[in-house]
């Protein structure tokens, strides 16, 4: 019997996880008999009452297993923090704030049955913002212009896939972003086109500053276009500035008495060549920073709890705190 693995990433979703769970569970007990299934809650160092939540439901059903990152390692520890911890050989990813809608599971679910090892949420339409949403199609607008590869547009957060695909996903060095790597891997993906929900409950971690990072990073992460962009303008820029020069000193010698020389058109040329010179050097950075964190070797992110896991003490990223360090050193005095 095959068996489903649900990871469901979270970040101060106290008031989200319980409906969720229960939401997940009911669906996962149409197919009792047919699938097994396991739902990870990831806990990504929530501030609010979020772990002890999944503490108790975890107590409840052994189906429901937990991971509580040892700090928050952003939205990207999804493809390190599950590595090696999912049994089943099929695997949904979900965010927990209901923004799309798990409804469409048993429909993934069927499109699998049909052949398919890659199934995924594509928003038609959302309930969300209007200049939130005009922005997201900008994004993805931009991102499909500049891209090397075709890019899926509107392609969300919520997915099917085997665990062959997810293992393909976590040993490549390029992509941080799994619909990036769908595309650039080149396989077949059935597209299920929904309406995006508004959040049930809480507020979204994603502020301007940390939504125009990720679009940047994700524009990089695509596409070498900018960097062939800004070689191409330099050089415009290099020409302008001495035709501009070259008639400049012609204009001088031919109306030499008439013909002021002042400092404003050196000023303004000056400041728009170093305008450019600094922000062409940022963008250059960008591709440096990136190609830093692609080569630079870095351990899986810790975790402090795992619970409903099969010999969680061997795990070996479980960190554990002096707290209870000093537990079981007490009880072991105590025998």
């Amino acid at each position: 019997m095959e068996k489903i693995s649900i990871l469901v990433p979270c970040y101060n979703e106290e008031n989200n996880i319980n409906p969720m769970a229960k939401t997940l569970t009911d669906i996962m007990k149409r197919y009792y008999g047919k699938y097994d299934y396991e739902i990870l809650f990831r806990d990504n160092a929530s501030t609010d009452n979020s772990l002890n939540i999944m503490r108790d439901i975890a107590m409840n059903d052994k189906h429901i297993k937990i991971i509580a990152n040892a700090r928050n390692y952003g939205v990207d520890s999804i493809k390190d923090t599950y590595y090696g911890r999912i049994s089943g050989e099929i695997c949904i990813s979900i965010p927990c704030d209901f923004q799309e809608p798990p409804e469409l599971i048993p429909e993934f679910i069927s499109w699998y049955e049909k052949g398919y090892e890659v199934v995924a949420g594509q928003k038609c339409s959302s309930k969300e913002g209007k200049i939130k949403y005009f922005l997201r199609q900008l994004y993805y607008r931009i991102i499909q212009v500049f891209s090397d590869i075709p890019q899926i547009p509107n392609m969300s957060g919520i997915f099917l896939c085997t665990k062959r695909i997810l293992n393909l996903y976590y040993n490549n060095n390029r992509y941080e972003t799994f619909r990036y790597f769908l595309t650039d891997l080149g396989c077949e993906i059935k597209l299920i086109q929904y309406e995006q929900n508004k959040r049930r409950s809480g507020k979204s971690s994603y502020n301007i500053w940390r939504s125009l990072s990720f679009s940047i990073s994700s524009l990089i992460d695509v596409s070498t276009t900018p960097l062939r962009i800004a070689t191409i303008f330099g050089i415009l820029c290099a020409a302008m500035s001495f035709f501009a020069g070259l008639t400049y000193l012609i204009m001088k010698l031919i109306w030499w008495d008439r013909f002021s020389a002042g400092m404003v058109p050196v000023m303004i040329a000056v400041f728009f060549l170093g305008s450019i010179q600094i922000s062409f050097i940022g963008l250059i950075g960008e591709y440096v920073g990136t190609i830093l964190k692609r080569v630079t070797p870095n351990n899986p992110p810790l975790v402090k709890e795992l619970i409903n896991f099969d010999n969680p003490d061997d795990d070996p990223y479980l960190i554990k705190s002096v707290q209870d360090n000093i537990i079981e050193t007490e009880i072991e005095t105590d025998r």
